[in-house]
């Protein structure tokens, strides 16, 4: 098994994999990442199985960025075992992937023997149990003890609640950024990060410090205006929206635009970018996704408005792109807030009730509306789970009638066909 091992190890060429030599726009999705500890202080690799659907991605390459985790993982612990924490909320049977399971657990089994230490499963829904039984039956026993069925109520046993994100009922509001190998561990100082830093979506992290500076960048002249710091978010028939108004105050450029948020997964930004010629103003649309509502809006919940100048007005998106990545770090940068607007029909935000009241009140809004937010969270869940065993209960009813249907046609065919042999058989006698 050694030489196995060995074997496959110069063959796939773990030693030198980076995230340098592999997809990179995978790693930076976030659907799998190492983050936390659990009670036995061993590292957490989460796969967040709502952000996988099976067929979207080439299957070798999300190979090589799992076993660019696990070597990442064994490098910076020094060896030491990790637990698989599979966060199964709000996933459905589209979700499911057998050969993406059946490659990690063959990882396991055949190449990193007693790198394991649990397999957390963070509320797993009961429409996959079907699929879990087969699975099961792939793992050594040994392995199958280590499984543990997790919820929001039940997850303190193997995870701190400070350690456990915000999602899953805990303390942590850590919002995923990827960050390379290299500057992840110069970052560190005694185990911690020397800076504490707001994560943006797309793998920019922001100092709460402010920007660092470039040079004598901050004294040029400003590029954008923008109207308000603090998103105002009002309900409108069915949904929460808010609005971001931005002008280019620059006299004789055209300037690019990309907005960011600390809370991806909770909120829709149209568009997050863009081209603004001089002078002119656009209005962005940010929509609350589903399943949030005011009171779900923390004090860290952010956003980020960064702006770089560009030469033409038609620069091509993949043009865009290219711009951003080899100079967004120039970019000037707005950091904006967000906040429920009082209206009619609205509920109070939830910036309003902490202003009204003192740290105390703070911490009992803190707890009201997180266990809300957790009755709203399985409250979607359930209702989803009920339209899906409607929708099979039609189906099913709809293929008795076809069947019921079929077998009339047959039995009414068969029939005719007897009584006609029969009716012939009897003028074949007279004849």
């Amino acid at each position: 098994m050694l030489w196995e091992s060995c074997e496959w190890r110069k063959k796939f060429g773990c030693n030198d994999i980076t995230e340098n030599n592999v997809r990179r726009d995978y790693l930076e999705e976030g659907a799998f990442f190492g983050h936390s500890k659990d009670k036995d202080g061993k590292t957490l690799l989460i796969f967040k199985s709502k952000l996988h659907n099976k067929g979207t991605k080439d299957a070798a390459e999300l190979h090589r960025c799992v076993v660019y985790w696990f070597e990442r993982l064994e490098r910076q612990d020094k060896g030491n075992q990790i637990s698989i924490f599979f966060d199964m909320a709000d996933t459905g049977i589209s979700n499911l992937d057998m050969d993406f399971t059946k490659n990690l657990i063959g990882l396991f089994k055949n190449y990193y023997p007693n790198f394991l230490n649990y397999i957390i499963i963070f509320e797993m829904p009961w429409v996959l149990n079907a699929a879990f039984k087969i699975i099961k039956s792939w793992l050594p026993t040994k392995a199958i003890q280590k499984i543990k069925f997790v919820t929001k109520a039940t997850l303190k046993d193997y995870v701190e609640p400070d350690n456990a994100l915000i999602a899953w009922g805990g303390n942590d509001n850590y919002s995923f950024t990827f960050i390379p190998e290299a500057q992840a561990t110069s970052g560190l100082t005694n185990g911690r990060f020397e800076n504490k830093k707001v994560h943006f979506d797309d793998g920019s992290p922001m100092t709460e410090q402010g920007p660092s500076g470039f040079g004598d960048h901050e004294s040029e002249e400003p590029l954008l205006f923008i109207e308000s710091e603090v998103i105002s978010f009002r309900k409108e028939k069915a949904e929460y929206t808010g609005t971001i108004s931005i002008k280019n105050i620059a006299s004789d450029k055209c300037v690019t635009y990309k907005i960011k948020t600390t809370s991806p997964e909770k909120f829709r930004v149209r568009p997050s970018t863009g081209i603004l010629k001089p002078a002119q103003t656009t209005q962005i649309t940010v929509m609350l996704q589903s399943g949030y509502t005011l009171h779900g809006l923390p004090r860290n919940d952010k956003f980020l408005v960064m702006c770089l100048p560009v030469k033409d007005a038609n620069t091509s998106a993949q043009e865009l792109n290219e711009i951003w990545k080899t100079s967004g770090k120039n970019a000037k940068q707005h950091r904006l807030g967000c906040a429920g607007a009082g209206g009619e029909n609205e509920e109070p935000s939830k910036s309003a009730l902490y202003s009204n009241s003192g740290s105390n009140g703070d911490r009992t809004i803190d707890r009201l509306v997180s266990r809300v937010t957790q009755l709203e969270d399985c409250h979607s869940r359930h209702h989803a789970e009920l339209l899906f065993v409607k929708r099979l209960q039609i189906q099913v009813q709809l293929i008795s009638i076809a069947l019921i249907v079929f077998m009339a046609i047959a039995i009414v065919y068969i029939l005719r066909s007897d009584i006609r042999n029969a009716a012939d058989q009897v003028c074949h006698h007279r004849q």
